[in-house]
């Protein structure tokens, strides 16, 4: 017998080689890995496996989940909340409903609760699968969308999943499937944005990146388990988590923590990820002899998993097609949003204006007791009413601006129905079917093949549909090179303000000299020109504050929707790269 540790070395060095040499043959990483899982599977000499599902449910995907989370683009994703949503409830409700009835038909004595549970295990799509067609260079609202899918449509499988095989004892009660899964989701949702909360606050306490880093790899089992303890998602708190502590990174993490979350995050998530699609290859001979075992071998599984595949691929293409239709006529419908917005510009103009020129008693309100009007506090709490309003506009105009910009037609759609593939979560879920379950080899049997055969069909030819419909040209990875450049303008007006104003202090809390003020500044609030070596400390301390007044100002336009995720998350790399280079060479003046 292998030594396990021999195994373990093997398994990652295969898995890195896969990663790195895959692309040169175009090719994912993850087929190329499940794939030698299959062929390792069929070796005389190696032993049938078989993994505990509850090691893939509770061990390898909250810490996925919630590693994606973390990098999901919080702004496209609140604006395409929407579709979102439906993909991951109302496909994943009307699917698994659609492959109950069909497997309750063929499948003697499996009854309609069972066939609803089989359809809820083929039912969601993987956020593993879907990594494969983040790569591809689509258009990143597609990948928004097939992400967010992946990360929430786990919460409703599932819950349908429980759901079903406890009707198949008690009975089905519509009343008690809504109220499950209401519960399921509130208590993970409630679970998960405490757990990030507290996450945040309290790595921001923990001055050391390696410690800080470590804890991070607590949080997804943090949130996972207090949810399923209370009936909740372990999952979807996870994913919240996740969500909350990506947004929140940016003010509560020294820039060394933010970079080292990152790589660390990345580099768990590539091995967690080899090892998921090495073991689904792994697992066929167990599966396999279950099956020939049977009197029927391994034909009615394949047909059946064949004839599930085409079914669901049917309706997620009908449900795609309604959605793109829909978002078709809420784009013709922007327009008239935009005379509306413009109107309520001009109102705010108006009462901007009046403010300016002092409004009179009649507009204030009277003080306590009916007395002499409140002018002071009125008018702070007019300016803060007109704040918000110009804030609310500004950010209504971005959304409408990126719908504009990013329509979705049935190109798209082509590509959201084709990248939907099943994976890990699929597999997992079905081998948790109680062992008295009717035909239990023979569903596990399905909804492997049904995986198998969506990543490799699906995987392997998404490449090429991407390129046959022309979307390859569409910007997925980083911002353009415009958006940066007047993302970096915003931040140079920002610190040119704070140095006029003569407020920037060393860390100790001592004032700069005024010429290298005068220098500096001109210099950080200046485009990019040839860089000039920084020979004093008074240079350094002051490049870092400038820093500061730039991180700030990025905090504050990440709010109202106007630049991209993609595009903030770039500043703030530039912005933390910088400091730690300052802070390097400071400690070393020092």
């Amino acid at each position: 017998m292998l030594d396990p540790l021999l195994i373990f070395v093997g398994a990652v060095v295969v898995i890195c080689l896969a990663t790195a040499f895959g692309p040169r043959f175009n090719l994912a990483g993850p087929l190329i890995l499940m794939a030698l899982g299959l062929g390792v599977s069929l070796l005389p000499f190696v032993p049938a496996l078989e993994i505990d599902p509850e090691l893939i449910l509770v061990v390898v995907l909250p810490p996925l989940l919630y590693s994606a989370a973390v990098q999901l683009p919080a702004i496209e994703f609140r604006r395409d909340f929407g579709p979102i949503a439906g993909l991951s409830v109302l496909l994943v409700v009307v699917s698994s409903i659609v492959l109950g009835l069909f497997f309750a038909w063929l499948i003697p004595g499996l009854g309609i609760a069972l066939g609803i549970a089989l359809g809820a295990i083929l039912s969601p799509t993987d956020a593993v699968a879907t990594s494969i067609a983040k790569r591809l260079g689509i258009s990143t609202r597609v990948v928004t969308l097939l992400e967010g899918e992946s990360l929430l449509n786990d919460a409703t499988a599932l819950v349908l999943l429980r759901t079903a095989i406890a009707a198949v004892a008690g009975g089905f009660a519509l009343g008690d499937t809504v109220f499950a899964f209401a519960q399921a989701v509130l208590v993970a949702v409630l679970v998960g944005a405490v757990v990030g909360w507290v996450n945040l606050r309290v790595r921001a306490w923990v001055a050391h990146s390696a410690a800080n880093t470590a804890l991070s790899f607590t949080i997804p089992f943090i949130a996972y388990l207090p949810s399923e303890h209370l009936g909740g998602s372990g999952l979807v708190a996870a994913v919240v988590a996740g969500i909350v502590t990506g947004q929140g990174a940016a003010r509560w993490f020294t820039p060394d923590e933010r970079i080292s979350d990152r790589l660390n995050w990345r580099t768990v998530e590539l091995l967690l990820e080899g090892a998921v699609f090495l073991v689904m290859g792994l697992e066929l001979k167990e599966i396999v002899q279950r099956n020939l075992e049977r009197d029927q071998g391994l034909w009615q599984g394949a047909w059946l998993a064949v004839a599930a595949l085409a079914i669901v691929l049917i309706v997620r293409s009908a449900y795609v097609a309604m959605l793109i239709w829909l978002q078709g006529r809420r784009r013709r419908r922007h327009g008239r949003t935009r005379e509306r917005v413009e109107a309520m510009d001009g109102r705010l103009d108006q009462f901007e204006a009046r403010l300016d020129a002092g409004p009179t008693d009649a507009d204030r309100p009277p003080g306590r007791g009916g007395g002499r009007p409140t002018r002071r506090f009125d008018m702070a709490h007019a300016r803060r009413r007109l704040e918000m309003g110009r804030s609310r506009l500004r950010r209504l105009v971005a959304d409408l601006d990126y719908y504009r910009d990013t329509p979705l037609n049935w190109r798209h759609g082509s590509v959201i129905v084709w990248a939907g593939m099943r994976g890990v979560v699929t597999l997992a879920a079905a081998q948790t079917l109680p062992r008295d379950t009717v035909e239990r080899p023979l569903l596990i049997f399905v909804a492997f093949l049904v995986a198998v055969f969506s990543l490799l069909l699906q995987g392997l030819t998404l490449p090429g549909l991407v390129r046959m419909l022309g979307l390859t040209d569409d910007k997925a990875e980083g911002p353009t090179r415009e958006e940066q450049q007047a993302l970096n303008a915003e931040l140079r007006v920002a610190a040119g303000e704070a140095v006029a104003a003569g407020k920037l202090q060393r860390r100790d809390g001592r004032p700069f000299p005024e010429n290298i003020v005068r220098v500096v500044g001109a210099r950080m609030t200046q485009p990019p020109d040839e860089d000039v070596d920084a020979r004093t400390q008074e240079v350094l301390e002051l490049r870092l504050a400038i820093i500061e007044v730039m991180r700030a100002r990025l905090g504050e336009l990440s709010h109202d929707g106007r630049h991209a995720t993609a595009a903030l998350r770039h500043a703030l790399a530039e912005l933390d790269a910088d400091q730690l280079s300052l802070e390097l060479r400071l400690d070393n003046a020092e």
